[in-house]
C-alpha cells in the first residue's frame, strides 16, 4: 500500500464543486508540484491556491486545498483534498496533470476505505457502512448505514469475542497446568457453560430479526403478479410516477422482470413488474413466466393484481405475504368476495393512495421499527450463525466432553466473530467487499 493514489470524489450540488483525493507518501510532493513556491499548508486548514500544470506551468484552476497529516487522516496516510471548480475540463486537466507525476496512480474502487481499514481506522463493518451510506437512497437506509458506521455491530461482536477468549484462556490454562492437580474444577466448567449459554441467547436474539437489516439495506421487494393484461405494467408506472414499463393491449408484452426503486416515506421499496402468469406455447414468453414465478417467490411482498372480470372463485389462494388488488374498477365493479382486497383504477388513479398507504404499512412491518437492526449483510448472518452453532455444541456436550474439545468449539465461535469485524480470516473477502465501492471512496 506504499503507492500514492488519487481519484475524483463525487461532485457536490448545483455549484459543481469537484473533489480530488490523494493519499500516500507523495501527497506533500503533489502539493509542491501543483503549487510551486507555496509552503505546505498546516494540517486541516483550508487554503486557497492557484494550481498549475507541472509540465508547462499553465494555470489549471484556483481551488481550496486541505492537507491531512498522517496518521490523523481518513486512510492513516498523508492526504490532500483538492476542492476545485467541478467542470469536466477542469477536472480532466487536474487528473491528467496528476497522472503525469511520478509515483501516483489512479485509485481502485474502494481503495481509500480499504486503506483506512488496513490502517485500523475502521473495522470491516464500518468500512461496509461507508459503501452503504453512499448507496443509500432513503432516509431509513442512511440511518441504518450511520448506525453501522458508528460501530453498532462491531462493538457487539468484539464484546462477545472478548468474553469467549477470556473463557477460552481459562480452559487452556487448565489444560496446560491443571493436569497435575487432578480433576477439572467443576465451578470453572459451570462458569464457561453459563457464559456460552448467555452469549448463545444474545446472538440468537439478533439473528431472530426476520432479516430486517438486509431488507432495509437492499429494499423491500414487492412483486406485481397476475394474469396478462390486468394492468401490472400500468400499476408499476403509476407507483413509480414515470413511464418505466411499456404498456400495450397485447398480452405478453412484459417478458423479463422489470425493477424500479421507490421511496415510501423514507422506506426503500423495490417494485418488480413480472410477466403475465399463463400457459404459453411461445418459448420466450414461457421463460418470462418461469422467471416471474421465481422472482415472485423470492419477493418480500406480492401484489396479486386482478381485474373485475375475473370471478372471485378464480382468485389466487390466500397468501400471507400478499395483497389482493383489483384494477380497472372504472370499467366494472369488482366481484363480491368475503376476502379483503383493494380496488383501484390505474387509468383514473382511484384507490392508488390507499394502495400506497397499505404498501407503506407492510414495508414498515417488514423492516421493523424502534431499534435499528445490527445485521445488514448475509456475510454477517453467516458468521454469527457459525458462532451460534459452535456455542450450541458447547451447551449440548460441555458437561461431559474433554476440555480440548470444549476449547476448540470456543475457538470456532471466536474466529467467526472475528471475521465479522475483520480481525481474522478475511483476506479472501477484502477484494470482493471493496470492489462494491465507487471510485474515490
Amino acid at each position: 500500500m506504499a503507492a500514492t493514489i488519487y481519484a475524483p470524489a463525487t461532485a457536490v450540488g448545483r455549484a459543481a464543486i469537484g473533489v480530488i483525493r490523494i493519499s500516500g507518501p507523495e501527497a506533500p510532493d503533489v502539493f509542491r508540484a501543483l503549487c510551486p513556491g507555496r509552503t505546505l499548508p498546516a494540517p486541516r486548514r483550508a487554503t486557497l491556491c492557484r494550481l498549475y500544470d507541472p509540465a508547462d506551468g499553465e494555470l489549471l484552476d484556483v481551488a481550496v486545498v486541505i492537507r491531512f497529516a498522517a496518521p490523523q487522516s481518513y486512510t492513516g496516510e498523508e492526504m490532500l483534498e483538492i476542492h476545485h471548480h467541478g467542470g469536466l475540463a477542469v477536472s480532466q486537466a487536474l487528473l491528467d496533470a496528476l497522472g503525469r507525476l511520478p509515483g501516483l496512480r489512479l485509485a481502485e474502487p474502494g481503495e481509500f476505505t480499504k486503506r483506512a481499514f488496513l490502517a485500523g481506522k475502521l473495522d470491516l463493518t464500518e468500512a461496509e457502512a461507508v459503501a452503504d451510506l453512499v448507496a443509500a437512497t432513503t432516509r431509513a437506509q442512511a440511518r441504518l448505514a450511520l448506525s453501522q458506521l458508528d460501530g453498532a455491530l462491531g462493538r457487539l461482536c468484539r464484546r462477545w469475542r472478548e468474553q469467549i477468549i477470556a473463557a477460552l484462556s481459562r480452559i487452556e490454562a487448565e489444560i496446560d497446568f491443571g493436569a497435575e492437580e487432578g480433576d477439572v474444577p467443576e465451578d470453572m466448567r459451570r462458569e464457561v457453560l453459563a457464559l456460552a449459554a448467555e452469549l448463545r441467547q444474545s446472538i440468537a436474539s439478533h439473528l431472530a430479526d426476520q432479516r430486517r437489516g438486509e431488507r432495509l439495506r437492499a429494499g423491500v421487494t414487492v412483486a406485481i403478479v397476475g394474469p396478462p393484461n390486468v394492468g401490472k405494467s400500468s400499476l408499476l408506472n403509476r407507483l413509480a410516477r414515470r413511464e418505466v414499463a411499456i404498456v400495450t393491449p397485447i398480452p405478453g408484452t412484459t417478458r423479463d422482470p422489470l425493477e424500479v426503486a421507490l421511496d415510501l416515506d423514507g422506506l426503500p421499496v423495490v417494485l418488480v413488474d413480472t410477466a403475465g402468469l399463463r400457459e404459453s406455447p411461445d418459448p420466450v414468453e414461457a421463460e418470462g413466466v418461469r422467471r416471474a414465478r421465481e422472482r415472485a417467490e423470492r419477493a418480500d411482498l406480492r401484489l396479486h393484481l386482478l381485474d373485475p372480470f375475473i370471478p372471485a372463485s378464480a382468485w389466487p389462494e390466500e397468501d400471507p405475504c400478499g395483497l389482493l388488488v383489483v384494477n380497472k374498477v372504472d370499467l366494472a365493479p369488482p366481484p363480491a368476495s368475503p376476502r379483503p382486497f383493494l380496488a383501484i383504477s390505474c387509468r383514473t388513479g382511484a384507490g392508488l393512495a390507499q394502495l400506497e398507504a397499505r404498501l407503506r404499512e407492510r414495508a414498515a412491518e417488514l423492516v421493523g421499527s424502534g431499534d435499528v437492526a445490527v445485521i445488514t449483510r448475509a456475510r454477517h448472518r453467516e458468521a454469527l450463525s457459525e458462532a451460534l452453532d459452535a456455542l450450541a455444541r458447547v451447551a449440548a456436550d460441555g458437561e461431559s466432553c474433554e476440555l480440548a474439545l470444549l476449547a476448540e468449539e470456543l475457538r470456532i465461535a471466536a474466529r467467526a466473530l472475528g471475521r465479522v469485524v475483520g480481525e481474522i480470516g478475511v483476506e479472501d473477502l477484502l477484494d470482493r467487499i471493496f470492489a462494491e465501492f465507487c471510485i474515490g471512496k
